[in-house]
């Protein structure tokens, strides 16, 4: 489950009804009432879930690389991934437990950024752009 406060629009996340996780984007939130509108299926499904039922998607190699993060293995084993001037840095290959990131002059170390929307917010806060999901070199 995420708190609410964390989401934003835009934000990747795993809505489950009737025990179906469906991957979607948030559309708003409703703070008083502890819910979320999500737009699964490619814009077909358009719901609103209870927070409880909304989950954060685990950052993963694969999901750096759905959002067109450049991956760079370092000598000591280290991974960086580089999207324009953004740096993200892991101590090895999969764990996202510690991560440093940088934008310019601005530097985070051990922020919590263990989910996508998590990343998304921070991306957002640093570089001022949304960072959305990219096909074949398209935003989707």
């Amino acid at each position: 489950m995420i708190k609410i406060q964390e989401l934003k629009q835009g934000d990747f996340v795993i809505a489950v009804y009737e025990e179906m996780e469906r991957r979607g984007v948030v559309a708003e939130t409703a703070p008083d009432e502890k819910k979320a509108r999500v737009i699964t299926e490619n814009g077909k499904q358009d719901f609103w879930y209870d927070v409880e039922n909304v989950f954060g998607i685990a950052l993963s190699d694969a999901e750096m690389g759905r959002f067109g993060f450049d991956r760079e293995l370092l000598p000591d084993g280290a991974v960086k991934y580089k999207k324009n001037a953004f740096r993200l840095v892991i101590p090895r290959e999969n764990d996202f437990s510690e991560v440093e990131m940088w934008y310019r002059e601005d530097i985070r170390k051990n922020p919590n950024v263990h989910y996508v929307h998590q990343l998304q917010n921070h991306f957002h806060q640093m570089t001022k752009i949304y960072l959305e999901e990219v096909v074949n070199g398209m935003v989707v």
